[in-house]
C-alpha cells in the first residue's frame, strides 16, 4: 500500500481549487501527467481522450467566451485549464491499441456505442489525468460550466473530439478553500454482497 504522504497527496487532503498561486507550469510537467495516465485502464484498451491545454493568454481569449460566469476568474487564473474530449473515432486506432482482435468493428458505424463508450472511458482517463496531476505536485480543479458546442466548435473544429469537461491546473492558493464539503459513509454509498 502507498505510504500515508502519497495517500495524502492523492487522496485525503488533496483538494479542487478554485483559486491559484501566480507560477507557471512548464511543458515538461504537463507531458510528466500524460506519461503517467497514458498507463491507467480504460475498456479494451480505447484511450478515447484527447486533451488539449490552454496556456497561452491568446488561447485563454478564446476559452474565455464559453465558459459560464462562474468558471471564467478560475479559468483566466490557473496556469492551465485542459480541456477532456474524446474522440469519436477513438476506434481507429485499435487496430494499434488493442491487435489482439478486431474491436475496431465492434464501434465501427455504431454512433450510440461509440458515444457511451467514449464518454466514459474518457472520463476515467480524466479522472486518471487528475490523479496524475497530483501526483506531480500539482493542483487541479475540474468544472463543467461551459458551452461544449461553442467550445468544440473553436478547439476541435474538425467535429472528431467532443467535450466533457475542463480541467484547471497548477499551484492551488490554499486561501480560497473553504471547509472541505462532508462525504457519504461507507454503509451509505457501498453494500457488499
Amino acid at each position: 500500500m502507498l505510504n500515508k504522504g502519497a495517500l495524502d497527496t492523492l487522496f485525503t487532503k488533496a483538494r479542487s481549487y478554485n483559486g491559484w498561486l501566480n507560477k507557471s507550469v512548464s511543458a515538461t510537467q504537463i507531458n510528466q501527467i500524460y506519461q503517467l495516465m497514458k498507463f491507467a485502464p480504460t475498456a479494451a484498451n480505447t484511450c478515447p481522450s484527447r486533451i488539449i491545454l490552454v496556456q497561452s493568454n491568446e488561447a485563454k481569449a478564446r476559452l474565455k467566451p464559453h465558459l459560464d460566469e462562474g468558471n471564467v476568474e478560475k479559468s483566466m487564473t490557473a496556469p492551465a485549464v485542459a480541456i477532456i474530449g474524446y474522440d469519436t473515432e477513438f476506434y481507429e486506432k485499435l487496430p494499434f491499441l488493442f491487435p489482439h482482435t478486431d474491436a475496431k468493428s465492434w464501434y465501427e458505424g455504431k454512433p450510440d456505442k461509440i458515444k457511451s463508450v467514449g464518454e466514459m472511458n474518457a472520463t476515467l482517463q480524466g479522472a486518471y489525468f487528475m490523479m496524475a496531476t497530483r501526483s506531480i505536485g500539482l493542483d487541479c480543479g475540474p468544472m463543467g460550466g461551459f458551452n461544449a458546442e461553442t467550445l468544440d466548435n473553436e478547439f476541435f473544429p474538425d467535429g472528431k473530439v467532443k467535450s466533457i469537461f475542463l480541467c484547471g491546473i497548477g499551484y492551488g492558493d490554499k486561501d480560497t478553500l473553504f471547509a472541505r464539503s462532508p462525504r457519504l459513509d461507507f454503509d451509505e454509498a457501498c453494500k457488499i454482497i
